[in-house]
């Protein structure tokens, strides 16, 4: 079916391919790290008994999950700028668009497995003599990471597969250099759909790796 197109031009083009893959992933990596780390503070936020806490965090991420992605990016690419006064650059935009919203899902993720452990836990560790933030990190954390792992890798993909919207503020990722390529050589076939098998690899691993985790966490 597809034997008349010409693949040499995903060949002869892959180290500028291999360029925006780089990206796509360094931009997600990072995304992963900070998200991961806010997630975690603003799940402990929310489920803090200081109202104030609470409510800032309540606010934070159902504000963050009312809004679509690339509208965050657009916010933080033109605000940020304006607000420091001076140009912080498409990368450094994007990066800190994607870490505040994707804060918001983790924290949701974190909150959901901290509130998933027995709350006899928490006041078995602290008739132990344990403070509250040590039974939190000794005792109730570590089960709920460990419960939340297939859940944190599924997000992770979808992560992965929302940096094709950076291409709203010039950035060469992975799927702007296919596009950059199919449109220059007159390759869209071609080019698209080793775009789409990429993806799907890419993709299907993780899907394959968080159903292997919830196996393991439903043995255990």
């Amino acid at each position: 079916m597809f034997t008349h197109y010409d693949w040499n031009a995903i060949t002869a083009n892959l180290a500028f391919l291999w360029d925006g893959m780089v990206l796509s992933l360094g931009l997600a990596a990072l995304a992963i790290a900070g998200g991961m780390v806010g997630g975690m503070l603003m799940a402990l936020l929310r489920l803090s008994s200081f109202k104030p806490f609470a409510i800032f965090a309540y606010l934070y991420v159902n504000l963050f999950r009312a809004v679509p992605l690339i509208l965050v990016i657009f916010w933080f690419y033109f605000l940020v700028p304006v607000a420091l006064g001076r140009p912080v650059g498409p990368f450094y935009s994007a990066l800190i668009a994607f870490v505040l919203f994707e804060t918001a899902y983790y924290c949701e993720i974190i909150r959901a497995g901290i509130q998933g452990i027995p709350r006899g836990q928490m006041a078995a560790a602290l008739a132990t003599g344990l403070s509250r933030w040590q039974a939190m990190r000794h005792i109730i954390l570590p089960q709920a990471l460990r419960n939340m792992t297939p859940v944190l890798v599924t997000q992770c993909v979808v992560l992965f597969q929302d940096t094709s919207l950076v291409y709203v503020v010039t950035l060469r990722d992975f799927m702007t250099s296919a596009s950059i390529v199919a449109s220059r050589d007159f390759k869209l076939v071609e080019l698209y759909t080793f775009a789409a098998l990429v993806y799907l690899v890419i993709c299907l691993a993780g899907s394959s790796l968080a159903r292997y985790l919830q196996h393991r966490t439903a043995m255990r």
